[in-house]
């Protein structure tokens, strides 16, 4: 057995000897494994309805009338096509709001909290920013609309703005469209900014004292510290954050949007996943919205392997 073993390639005996030695691990690792290939593989089976005109009826998915790439077709053209580009835009546009909005909110409030020398106020800065990530985007929706309503209604952000004289008049933030994609990015905002700052702080724990007693000898104040070298030193995990945000730029959201959508402001606020529940699930058109998960699925992979590549030839980290 033992000359067998000694047979084998050097490069070989390195992986089952490392197999071997960890195999414990390995072995603890499995339930996860098939966790992972259960609802996150299989599923993907059920793409074959985008090639079909899929009838929850027929149960056995071969018997189902195939057509092609003629869902794909429809999803592009057509009132549906019309309606499927405008939401496109719409959740282009909210995500990278919300993106760019809570990137650096989460920068410039980590880089704050990391010059506060004072733990306890610091702590509690940290869990009043950190509590409505705990909260449910229902309950979100609901501060978000009492908060913008009417000053009749008790809405604080008018009262607040007329108070301080920025504006004459009550501003009916729900009721108007051209307002509505700063509404979910502000809500994202205040709802995530503490969260996304954990990271941050993690990484600036890493950064060696010595550079910044370095820097204060050749007269550096806390303003260049942060610019020269906390900013340079957590640069690795900005960029690797920002390419697994970049590959989630079509998941606006869908609970804040619903809730808060109106009548009013419909060409604004729909995005692709209400157009999947409004013109596929409602209306029983399965396959239509199969394809608009792939379109999705297809161009977060698309996006995130050329925000990747483009990291890799700048010198940045990269995420693979």
């Amino acid at each position: 057995m033992r000359a067998k073993t000694l047979a084998l390639p050097k490069n070989r005996r390195n992986i089952w000897g490392t197999i071997i030695s960890q195999r414990e691990l390995i072995i603890m690792s499995v339930p996860l494994l098939l966790y992972k290939i259960l609802f996150s593989y299989v599923p993907i089976t059920g793409w074959t309805m985008a090639f079909q005109n899929f009838k929850p009826a027929i149960r056995n998915t071969f018997d189902q009338q195939w057509v092609g790439f003629d869902n794909f077709v429809k999803l592009f053209t057509g009132i549906n096509g019309e309606r499927f580009i405008r939401d496109i835009r719409n959740t282009l546009a909210q995500s990278i709001l919300t993106l760019v909005v809570g990137y650096l909110g989460a920068i410039v409030l980590s880089l704050l909290l990391n010059e506060v020398r004072n733990l306890g106020f610091k702590r509690i800065i940290q869990n009043i920013t950190y509590m409505p990530h705990f909260l449910s985007w229902i309950i979100v929706a609901g501060l978000v609309s009492s908060a913008l309503a009417l000053p009749s209604s008790g809405g604080i952000v008018n009262i607040v703005l007329m108070k301080l004289h920025i504006i004459n008049e009550p501003v009916q933030f729900l009721s108007n469209p051209d307002y509505f994609w700063g509404v979910v990015a502000g809500s994202h905002l205040w709802k995530e900014l503490g969260w996304n700052t954990i990271i941050y702080l993690a990484a600036m724990t890493a950064i060696d004292p010595a550079l910044y007693e370095a820097a204060e000898i050749d007269g550096a104040n806390r303003y260049h510290k942060m610019w020269n070298v906390t900013l340079p030193s957590i640069k690795p995990t900005i960029v690797i954050l920002l390419i697994m945000s970049i590959g989630w730029i079509l998941e606006a959201g869908f609970e804040i949007q619903y809730f808060l959508g109106n009548g009013l402001v419909i060409e604004k606020a729909e995005t692709i996943d209400i157009f999947v529940l409004n013109y596929g699930i409602k209306m029983g058109n399965y396959s239509l919205a199969t394809v608009a998960g792939i379109f999705k699925t297809g161009v977060s992979i698309i996006l995130i392997a050329g925000a990747n590549f483009i990291a890799g030839r700048l010198g940045e980290e990269k995420l693979i």
